[in-house]
């Protein structure tokens, strides 16, 4: 169903100057202050949710009860903090694990060059409390993995601004452990919305997740763009590219030298980086290539697309109205998914994402692998990192043989990677593994195990 997005109740930058300096100077409850908000929610229209019911005490309800999570305090963080703070909502926490760069200042508006090398979350939080009163925004300097159920389910809505697959994952499975069934039927009190919002460039979109109901993360994963590789035989003996000698760098040296010890490199680790610098430009002179430089470093180590302001905008704005619509029920929210497009002109359209029967992550029952006897577990592996429905990253396989727990192939630590990568090459009739087993699976796309069941073929 084709969605009218309503018109966005946040405040343009030049209007939100204005607030915050009326703020700063005291005069911050002038008449008319939060009646963009109040024409939505005390008086009634053709367009309203069918549930909403026009009152004076919804406005407090944003101010007092409703709790946001924003999940991001970058380019897309920035603008929604904004936008939710000045469209009444105060109980907002933020979590980012990034520190601010210098490179960040063109478009995240929230940080200032004395910012630079500070937490994201604590600037962008301390600016918002500052600038607009009576807003709570609670910064977490932390990775979402390492907060555990009950910190998630204290909020109402969660909204993403992330550039990271994997951790959009992460958070949609996170979301789907926390649904309850009752008698076979999902518990509506149980679900957290998810407002997704991503872009890439003049390209951008915004998505509803309402989970164990809507299409989540992992239905949809052919929707994400493939990650760009490069041959490994160019890179390793006839680079062209300044991107070639970075993945030479990052993929056989960093193993090989081990300048930090069994440290995996990190993306976020200055230090890291620089490393991976130094040793790329040696590799680049060798080949008399030029372009190797820190920033393309850090954006080859960690995937940047470079990203635009405005883009950033428009998708935030996007992500805040969907907010405010599912926190009044003032109008129906987005169903469930706007592509924006302003590469050559404006373009945008929205459809519905359907959810996927089988899908690995928000369906209920075992997901079929479909191999034979004779199949290598390395062929196993290989299936569950490839396929475009999947696209594990480092999965670890354990099964129950003879009642007992075994782990088949766990590539994390580095120990037990060392005992089980014999069992790779072996067949899984060898494994001990027969038609109908079950195989837990875990990966850092979610917190949860996995469940496959084998389906031997002839």
């Amino acid at each position: 169903m084709e969605s009218e997005l309503r018109s966005n109740p946040c405040c343009t930058s030049t209007s939100f100057d204005r607030m915050s300096r009326m703020a700063v100077d005291g005069d911050h409850n002038w008449d008319g202050r939060w009646s963009h908000v109040q024409k939505f929610l005390e008086r009634p229209g053709p367009f309203t949710h069918p549930d909403f019911e026009p009152s004076t005490d919804s406005l407090q309800f944003l101010f007092d009860t409703c709790k946001v999570l924003v999940i991001g305090a970058g380019g897309l963080g920035c603008e929604l903090l904004k936008d939710l703070a000045l469209s009444g909502f105060r109980n907002i926490h933020v979590v980012d694990m990034d520190t601010i760069d210098l490179s960040n200042l063109n478009r995240q508006f929230l940080f200032r060059l004395k910012d630079v090398g500070r937490p994201k979350a604590d600037v962008a939080a301390d600016f918002i409390n500052s600038r607009i009163p009576g807003s709570n925004v609670v910064p977490h300097y932390k990775k979402i993995q390492e907060f555990d159920e009950s910190f998630y389910k204290q909020f109402h809505i969660i909204v993403c601004g992330l550039d990271s697959i994997i951790a959009r994952r992460w958070m949609n499975g996170m979301l789907i452990s926390l649904l309850s069934y009752k008698a076979g039927r999902l518990d509506p009190s149980s679900i957290i919305p998810l407002i997704d919002g991503g872009t890439e460039g003049f390209k951008g979109n915004a998505r509803v997740i309402l989970p164990g109901m809507t299409a989540c993360i992992d239905c949809t994963l052919e929707l994400y763009p493939p990650q760009i590789n490069f041959p490994m035989c160019t890179i390793a003996s006839m680079p062209r590219l300044p991107e070639h000698c970075i993945e030479y760098a990052r993929i056989l040296q960093w193993p090989k030298d081990k300048p930090f010890g069994e440290t995996s490199l990190d993306g976020d680790n200055p230090e890291h980086i620089q490393w991976v610098f130094e040793r790329a430009q040696e590799r680049a002179a060798e080949f008399n290539i030029t372009g190797v430089t820190y920033r393309l470093t850090q954006g080859v180590v960690k995937r940047i697309i470079p990203a635009v302001a405005s883009t950033n905008a428009v998708i935030a704005a996007a992500c805040a109205s969907e907010v405010f619509k599912i926190a009044t029920s003032a109008y129906m929210p987005l169903n469930n998914y706007l592509v924006f497009n302003d590469v050559d002109g404006l373009y945008t359209y929205t459809f519905e994402a359907e959810r996927k029967e089988n899908c690995s992550a928000c369906s209920q029952v075992p997901q079929d692998l479909q191999f034979s006897p004779s199949a290598k577990l390395q062929e196993v592996l290989e299936y569950l990192t490839g396929h475009a429905s999947l696209q594990m990253k480092s999965p670890a396989i354990t099964t129950t043989l003879e009642g007992k727990n075994k782990t088949l192939y766990l590539q994390s630590i580095k120990s037990i990677e060392e005992r089980t990568r014999p069992n790779l090459c072996k067949t899984l009739k060898e494994l001990g593994l027969s038609d109908g087993q079950e195989l837990a699976v875990a990966d850092v796309t979610t917190p949860q195990t996995v469940l496959f069941k084998l389906n031997f073929t002839t």
